[in-house]
């Protein structure tokens, strides 16, 4: 009974906390975003049935990202993914060694108002940069694909296809996480601040809040959103991961960053649209033809992945309907 009261809290606090993007708070500046939209095109339909098609929200798919969010949450519970989050640990065995390293005794400086401020931006810098190399290894290895293939198999977009992920996929970026973000505590500990005393508001990281406030519930979603050639250079708007989830093969591998779109220039993965596209979800093949969809239940959705990636390892075909794995999107 304590498991199932532990559940039913967390999940009434994803809708509360300012940490969870289903915060209720985001949710309404979500619909007041999608309202300005509606206005701004004329009001094409009723508004109503703009934010809420009967197509997009009662698919199959979307059953998928509900039945995988639930399941999540279940794991984070019972402390599954909590397992791989050992940020802590680096940061302690990362400064111990700095210390070790200096002749003189360790000195923390003052904690201060500009220095929180800038170990806050050093965090939403790190682990956007931590998000974006996870992204792109799964999306460039054989074996790491098919756990993210599960979130690229959406045929249709919601704010909760965010959850949409492999419990997999989910470990190792927290495992991936931990390492870069610990060891940027540990550096912002020894060169800048006393303690690692972060800028929030309501709890929330306060570069997340404003990034959860204005748009991120449109990332998955069908409501095109584009903040322009100029700033998509810099942050990646709802309408580019909306992109990076298209069918198109000229989309593929193109903007894994999450909040900053400077790595995805950076490293030539940037794809900045001329104006408002029409997108296919889901997963295609190397051409860009739609394949079959392999996660069409919960079932499929946790095991499928497995079995891919094994086949992909050994060479061995387990599946019944053999599918050319190296032609997907990745």
């Amino acid at each position: 009974m304590d498991l199932v009261k532990d559940i039913w809290a967390a999940l009434g606090q994803s809708f509360v906390v300012l940490e969870s993007r289903f915060a209720a708070l985001y949710l309404c500046f979500t619909v007041v975003t999608v309202y300005g939209i509606w206005l701004y095109r004329g009001r094409p339909s009723d508004f109503v049935r703009f934010l809420f098609p009967r197509e997009v929200y009662f698919h199959r798919s979307n059953l998928v990202d509900i039945q995988m969010f639930l399941i999540n949450l279940v794991l984070g519970v019972v402390g599954v993914f909590g397992a791989a989050l050992f940020t802590p640990v680096v940061a302690n065995f990362v400064l111990t060694h700095l210390i070790a390293l200096q002749d003189a005794p360790f000195q923390p400086l003052a904690t201060t108002w500009g220095r929180s401020a800038i170990a806050t931006l050093i965090v939403i810098v790190v682990a956007d940069f931590c998000k974006y190399w996870t992204h792109y290894l799964h999306h460039e290895n054989k074996l790491l694909w098919p756990f993210h293939s599960l979130h690229h198999s959406a045929e249709v977009m919601t704010p909760i296809t965010v959850s949409r992920n492999h419990p997999v996929y989910i470990l190792i970026r927290n495992m991936i996480m931990s390492l870069g973000l610990g060891t940027a505590q540990a550096l912002a500990l020894f060169l800048l601040i006393g303690q690692i005393d972060i800028l929030t508001i309501g709890g929330a990281n306060v570069g997340y809040f404003l990034f959860n406030l204005l748009g991120a519930n449109l990332r998955h979603s069908h409501v095109w959103l584009s903040f322009g050639p100029v700033l998509e250079h810099i942050f990646i708007s709802p309408a580019q991961h909306q992109v990076h989830h298209s069918r198109a093969k000229k989309h593929f591998n193109k903007n894994y960053g999450e909040v900053f779109a400077i790595w995805d220039w950076m490293f030539g993965t940037l794809y900045v649209p001329d104006g408002q596209e029409e997108l296919e979800f889901g997963l295609a093949d190397a051409k860009g033809r739609p394949i079959e969809q392999p996660h069409g239940n919960l079932k499929d959705a946790l095991i499928e992945p497995f079995i891919h990636s094994f086949e992909e390892a050994t060479g061995i075909e387990f599946r019944t309907a053999p599918s050319d794995a190296s032609s997907e999107q990745r």
